[in-house]
């Protein structure tokens, strides 16, 4: 990746190890796929006054060329999103889910390094 992977938190306070694990899976995905450019991270806790059941959304902006891939996980009743990192491994998984299909559409282009099967 060309640049460091920008983290924003909404209605979430900062932390250190939240940050620390996206820029672990940040990694994994660049392995996977190393045409990525950027990738933007959004940590949101839309419903932050409630007291109970915070349930977090995951926002992923990833740069190839010629294509941007945007991940959404707004889960809904999802409870097991009340773990904010539960719901940070579930999108970096349809992320990597995203770039497997178009690896695959585009194996000319990404056949520089390990294979998906490798990874």
């Amino acid at each position: 990746m060309q640049n460091k992977p920008q983290i924003t938190f909404q209605n979430v306070d900062r932390s250190e190890f939240i940050e620390k694990d996206i820029l672990k899976k940040t990694e994994q995905l660049t392995r996977l796929h190393p045409e990525v450019m950027a990738c933007h991270v959004v940590v949101d806790a839309p419903h932050k006054g409630m007291h109970k059941g915070q349930i977090y959304e995951v926002h992923l902006n990833l740069k190839i060329p010629g294509n941007d891939i945007a991940v959404t996980r707004e889960p809904g009743v999802n409870h097991a999103h009340e773990d904010i990192y539960v719901a940070i491994r579930d999108s970096f998984n349809a992320a990597r889910r995203i770039l497997k299909s178009r690896a695959g559409k585009n194996h000319d282009r990404v056949s520089k390094g390990p294979s998906i099967k490798d990874i």
